[in-house]
């Protein structure tokens, strides 16, 4: 098994992570026949013996046509992806379970376009796209979630039939990148420790939950009570309503305090979900890890500190 994982990294040109530009060179594409194209050979063989066996001049023309296309098609599959330029982009956190999703730019400096290359990571689902000509073209390749921590999504795999599905041309990349991923929020958690906090250290700030603020656009994490749905009606956007002038208690995430027969995962997990709850009530929280603690804080830069020391625990 290693020895076969050792030839195909070698065969492949398989070397880990690669800097961006990648550039799909001629070595780095691969064509071989489709079962179309091997059926496509063998009814061409068929007819070649015919031909011969009838001596029939118009059948072996009609038979050195289609080879002739079969030819043809193999270059234009080939051409189809030669050359290609992919360079990795930006990648969204997500919560574990959920779908990341891989932003990639294709860039074809060619003066004409190229047509449908699929994209696709082991265990994702493809993507196919049409880049143009002289131009760069987005594409996001989903890939599900199962664990917190930095996900590395491995080889990405080029491939186009185009434009007779007699040949397949494809290649293999793997542009440096990742994804943080967040533990999953644990569905029925307790309510949040408030008057815990409050015996501990309530305060007052100037963000609350009574006075209305303003709107923002609306995050994943943030709690349906706080959508703006007259305006979603209106046909806008899903926006998040913000509250200003109220008291606003200081909640403490503390691991120590959680009941000890909780495993890590489940803590996290559940730590996870009260932030969440404390981010999109306004609320001033801290939070205290093994070895880390995130002072009292509020906003989204704060938030993405908790979310990232909870996804990257243990690492």
């Amino acid at each position: 098994m290693q020895a076969t994982a050792s030839f195909k990294r070698w065969l492949f040109r398989l070397y880990g992570p690669e800097a961006a530009p990648i550039i799909l060179t001629q070595r780095r594409v691969y064509v071989l026949p489709t079962k179309a194209g091997l059926t496509y050979a063998a009814a061409l063989g068929f007819m070649l013996i015919g031909a011969i066996n009838y001596n029939l001049s118009l059948g072996y023309a009609l038979i050195f046509l289609l080879a002739g296309l079969g030819l043809v098609a193999l270059l234009h599959t080939f051409r189809n992806l030669v050359q290609l330029e992919i360079f990795p982009g930006h990648v969204e956190p997500v919560f574990a379970g959920d779908m990341a999703h891989f932003s990639l730019q294709l860039l074809n400096r060619r003066n004409q376009g190229r047509f449908s290359i699929n994209l696709r990571f082991e265990g994702g689902g493809a993507v196919s796209t049409d880049p143009a000509a002289s131009a760069s073209t987005l594409v996001r390749l989903p890939l599900p979630t199962s664990r917190r921590g930095w996900l590395h999504p491995g080889r990405i795999t080029l491939e186009t039939r185009f434009p007779l599905c007699l040949v397949r041309a494809w290649s293999y990349v793997e542009p440096d990148m990742r994804c943080l991923v967040y533990p999953r929020p644990e569905k029925s958690a307790p309510p949040l420790p408030l008057s815990a906090a409050g015996e501990s250290g309530g305060s007052r700030s100037g963000l609350g939950t009574e006075d209305f603020a303003g709107l923002r656009s609306h995050q994943l994490a943030d709690s349906p009570r706080h959508v703006a749905w007259k305006a979603v009606a209106r046909g806008q956007p899903l926006l998040t309503k913000q509250f200003a002038g109220a008291s606003t208690t200081q909640v403490w995430l503390d691991w120590f305090e959680m009941p000890p027969e909780l495993g890590i995962e489940a803590r996290l997990s559940r730590l996870t979900r009260w932030l969440i709850d404390a981010h999109a009530q306004g609320l001033a929280y801290r939070v205290r890890l093994p070895g880390k603690e995130i002072p009292l804080g509020m906003g989204a830069r704060h938030y993405q500190d908790c979310l990232e020391a909870l996804a990257l625990y243990g690492d």
